[in-house]
């Protein structure tokens, strides 16, 4: 780092020394690794360039249509420039979707029906999820389970592996099994998210038992890491929110699914009505956004992974665990460091607020956020509300007390942001 920025930092944010050193030192660790990322970007530029070059994309495609929307062709092109970039049958994108929350959830009651059975294979789901599968205590209204759909779990092996063995007991000793649901992400555990190869070898597993059963994968923070999707190694759905890493920072909200053309319809049902699914839908102006985010959106996502590498180093040599490590293989832009102290994860949480560009003199508090059982805290000052893939934190009030930072439109300023959170603590 130059000595003007040093001192630039000091001055403007009150870095102190420790922190900076530890950056330098964190850095040279990590620094090596971004070659590697980087050409994982180009390939995922390549792929996005070339399918809205298949498609011709035009200024005719940036549509601001209104009432049913019939016919729009810039919301059927994204559909079908969506569906070449995950090499699937269909897809549906859609500016209606308010989260991937949403997004699953259509997947979820579009595929099941009264007496079939949904299986978790990674444990327990993101906390959002509970409440629609059904697994909120008393509080089931609306939910799979009060329209007779039944659940089950695996949960991974101690050391955060699958348990394949459990998976196959479960599928060939309960035919009712519809539908199997991977989460690629950690989510608020302490796990690393799933490699690719990994949700290979779970869908591998699957369809070798019942050919017929649905994978859906949870893709949420996990575009774009890799040069392969989950439907390019047979998942039959995916989907995942465009104000994470598919929205480039740009998209105003959204999300997405992708995979089989059958599934993709029933999940449109969902959004929609039966017999009209994704051919209504007007686009409110949005369609050049959401097309301008997907393309920015290889280069973003991997310059939030080397905000989040930057971060597993500089946090562990300030002794924290952290998980991801720095020399781990990555699969999503999450890094989970555990305090196990209230008041640090707070600091810490506080300190990326004080970093944003957005609601930097305003202090994030922990508060009873809606779908969550604990007290959450979330810093997010972002140009997108409650955009991740803008530098953001969050933790669930809960011991062992773990941070889960994501997101950075540009390296320098998660950077920048970390050394603010660290100071923070120190300070």
């Amino acid at each position: 780092m130059l000595d003007i920025t040093k001192q630039k930092l000091k001055d403007t944010y009150k870095i102190n020394d420790k922190a900076i050193n530890l950056y330098e030192r964190a850095f040279d660790d990590v620094k090596d690794q971004f070659e590697y990322y980087d050409n994982i970007r180009e390939y995922n530029q390549i792929k996005v360039l070339n399918a809205m070059q298949k498609e011709k994309i035009s200024e005719s495609h940036f549509t601001n249509s209104s009432g049913y929307g019939y016919d729009d062709i810039g919301r059927d092109a994204l559909d079908r420039v969506y569906a070449d970039i995950f090499n699937a049958e269909s897809a549906i994108v859609r500016p209606h979707f308010v989260n991937g929350t949403h997004a699953l959830g259509c997947a979820l009651f579009g595929n099941l029906r009264t007496g079939d059975t949904l299986i978790s294979v990674c444990g327990k789901p993101y906390d959002t999820l509970h409440g629609i599968i059904g697994i909120n205590g008393d509080d089931n209204i609306g939910s799979l389970r009060e329209y007779g759909v039944n659940y089950e779990q695996v949960d991974l092996n101690e050391d955060g592996t699958i348990d394949f063995d459990s998976i196959e007991s479960h599928l060939k000793n309960n035919k009712s099994i519809k539908l199997v649901h991977i989460q690629r992400s950690t989510g608020y555990g302490w796990r690393k998210a799933l490699l690719i190869s990994e949700i290979k070898n779970i869908i591998d597993v699957v369809k070798k038992i019942n050919p017929n059963v649905i994978c859906l994968v949870d893709n949420c923070y996990g575009e774009f890491i890799d040069t392969k999707e989950p439907t390019d190694v047979g998942a039959d759905l995916a989907a995942g929110s465009l104000i994470k890493n598919i929205g480039g920072g740009i998209a105003p909200t959204g999300g997405y699914i992708v995979g089989k053309k059958e599934y993709v319809t029933q999940a449109s049902y969902r959004l929609t009505v039966p017999g009209i699914g994704g051919e209504c839908g007007s686009t409110f102006g949005v369609m050049r956004l959401l097309y301008q985010g997907l393309f920015f959106a290889p280069h973003v996502s991997i310059e939030a992974l080397k905000g989040a590498l930057l971060c597993s180093r500089i946090m562990e040599l300030a002794g924290f665990s952290v998980l991801p490590k720095y020399t781990d293989k990555r699969s999503d832009i999450i890094q989970a460091i555990k305090f196990n102290d209230k008041e640090k994860l707070i600091k810490f949480c506080k300190g990326i607020q004080k970093g944003s560009p957005v609601d930097s003199f305003v202090e994030c508090e922990p508060w009873d956020m809606p779908g969550y059982s604990d007290q959450v805290i979330m810093a997010a000052g972002a140009f997108i509300q409650g955009s991740s893939i803008e530098l953001s934190a969050d933790a669930p009030i809960r011991k062992p007390y773990i941070a889960y930072l994501q997101g950075g439109l540009t390296f320098d300023h998660a950077k920048i942001g970390i050394l603010i959170a660290l100071s923070n603590i120190y300070n």
